[in-house]
């Protein structure tokens, strides 16, 4: 039976459509990632298998039941925003929170020094959580949304603004428990996150999931190796377009586009990226076209965004951005 079933899934905000004909089936014991830029519908997705919003349409199922409210007893969930009491202790927020869980009295003492002990909280614990750091305060939401020992455990983009060490803390902590069986479905636009985490992703773009799969089968599907080509530091767009016309008649060269959010950098999918490092450089001479960088790389889960929408997921983002101007 799937830890999580999302069948068709509609939901609208007025006249914006946030999500439309979603589907996911999440086994249990994963961790399944959510990748997309802002505004592609990640957030709201969660917010419908929380039960903090009602889809307009579609079907939920989590942990094995449809009825919101035994949903609520069986997941964990963690907001991109972190909100605590900035007068309570750590331990008195869980201590809170174990009472709204309604947690016995007598398990409580054990499960909050549980989970305090997971998240290496203990000698923060009786310290205001107004004196936390933003990583601190991360971490004690991660202990408050598994102190009633969920079967899913739901996070919003949970390491955005967190420093990398921090970041790597927090994904310890998400690999071990699953191996402790816990499902875990995550949303991040962190592509170096959902490929170090996740046994599955979805990638969804406008709301609706335009790719799924492992990270690994998603990238092996796309094919070819990149080249990153960057006549200078921030070329101008009409040299950019010169430069890969030339380039796109060079023998092994798939396809090519430039990628405005790098300086009009001119990114190339080839067949060989060893021979094809030596034929743009000579391609690039022959033409007095300068070279300022070349890197080359495997496929990436951004390079499955590419190949299925022509955006990065920066460029989505930035676009994203400009339409709410």
């Amino acid at each position: 039976m799937a830890a999580v079933v999302v069948e068709k899934l509609g939901k609208s905000f007025g006249a914006v459509v946030a999500v439309r004909d979603l589907s996911l089936a999440i086994a249990p014991g994963q961790i399944y990632g959510i990748l997309g830029p802002n505004g592609a519908g990640k957030t709201t997705t969660l917010r419908c298998l929380a039960t903090l919003i009602s889809p307009d349409s579609g079907r939920i199922e989590v942990a094995g039941t449809t009825e919101p409210r035994l949903i609520r007893e069986r997941i964990g969930y963690v907001a991109q925003e972190v909100a605590l009491d900035k007068v309570l202790t750590g331990r008195e927020l869980l201590q809170f929170q174990a009472g709204l869980y309604h947690i016995p009295p007598s398990k409580q003492k054990e499960r909050i020094a549980q989970v305090l002990s997971l998240l290496q909280l203990e000698e923060y614990a009786d310290r205001r959580t107004g004196t936390y750091s933003g990583g601190l305060k991360k971490r004690l939401d991660l202990a408050a949304g598994l102190l009633h020992q969920p079967q899913v455990l739901i996070l919003d983009e949970p390491t955005v603004g967190l420093d990398i060490q921090t970041r790597l803390a927090v994904w310890s902590f998400l690999r071990q428990i699953r191996q402790e069986g816990i499902t875990v479905v995550i949303t991040s636009h962190y592509l170096e996150e959902i490929d170090a985490l996740a046994d599955r992703v979805a990638i969804i773009d406008r709301g609706r999931v335009i790719a799924e799969g492992t990270p690994e089968e998603l990238k092996s599907q796309v094919g070819g190796e990149r080249i990153t080509v960057r006549i200078r530091e921030f070329a101008e767009r009409e040299e950019a377009e010169q430069s890969l016309a030339a380039l796109r008649a060079l023998p092994g060269v798939r396809s090519g586009l430039i990628n405005s959010a790098q300086g009009n950098a001119i990114n190339l999918v080839v067949e060989n990226a060893f021979q094809g490092v030596t034929a743009i450089q000579q391609c690039l001479a022959a033409a007095q076209i300068p070279l300022f960088s070349l890197s080359q790389s495997r496929p990436s889960l951004d390079d499955v965004f590419l190949a299925a929408t022509g955006l990065t997921l920066l460029d989505a983002d930035l676009a994203e951005a400009e339409q709410r101007r």
